[in-house]
């Protein structure tokens, strides 16, 4: 997933970009916020997943950023900044922003939180329903069908039967292609349980997908992290 950090410190943009790379996200890093805004331009890249945004920023106040980030796109946005007080939270939220972080901060919440704003953003081109489907109803990824509310899976119109476990583990892949999920938080959402003792578990079922579905180009492993849904060329 693409993410574009805002922030005009960059010793603390360079340390927080080579954590979120090895998490698997694309970071662009823009140092005020014109450069932000100038980045959100639509492009031919794919469009960023989510925006982390400091408040102290050295042209513009953090807040006005955001305002007219949200008049102009629904791309996540993130404000982490050291401002902790409550009128700081509450304005930020109003002003669109979907979560507010105070620094300093726990690097495994915050991704927790970027995953989170990612997953209640409807899902990009490739996946959206039809006219007829409620949002979300139905996820199409090439020729994969994944019928949300009846639980079936197709590939180019043929069934492909899954167990419970199987469906839910690529439902919450499928939801958010290009977008990376930890081992933990995959373990966490589908067998609602810790992650030790339960490592080998997750990839047989991996490995039982890919052979289902025979597309094993279509769930990729990054390694040292976890996995995602890549998107099958038309």
């Amino acid at each position: 997933m693409r993410l574009l950090l805002v922030e005009d410190d960059d010793h603390v943009a360079a340390a927080l970009s080579a954590v979120l790379a090895r998490h698997g996200f694309a970071v662009t890093h823009a140092r005020n916020g014109e450069e932000a805004l100038q980045a959100l331009l639509p492009g031919d890249g794919a469009p960023f997943g989510v925006v982390l945004l400091d408040l102290g920023l050295p042209d513009q106040d953090g807040f006005e950023v955001c305002g007219r980030i949200r008049k102009r796109t629904g791309t996540p946005v993130i404000m982490v900044t050291a401002r902790a007080d409550t009128r700081s939270k509450i304005h930020g939220l109003n002003l669109g922003a979907d979560d507010y972080v105070v620094k300093p901060y726990d690097t495994g919440e915050l991704l927790a939180r970027i995953h989170a704003v990612a997953r209640r953003t409807p899902p990009g081109p490739g996946a959206g329903p039809g006219p007829d489907e409620a949002p979300g109803s139905t996820l199409r990824l090439g020729g994969l069908t994944i019928e949300l509310p009846t639980r079936r899976v197709s590939v180019d119109g043929l069934a492909v039967p899954l167990t419970r476990k199987e469906f839910d583990l690529l439902a919450l892949l499928a939801q958010r292609p290009g977008v990376v999920f930890r081992r933990e938080q995959i373990i966490s959402e589908v067998w609602q349980t810790s992650w030790e003792g339960t490592g080998r578990t997750l990839e047989v079922h991996i490995a039982s997908l890919r052979g289902k579905l025979r597309m094993p180009a279509l769930i990729e492993t990054v390694r040292g992290v976890g996995y995602k849904i890549v998107v099958p060329s038309a």
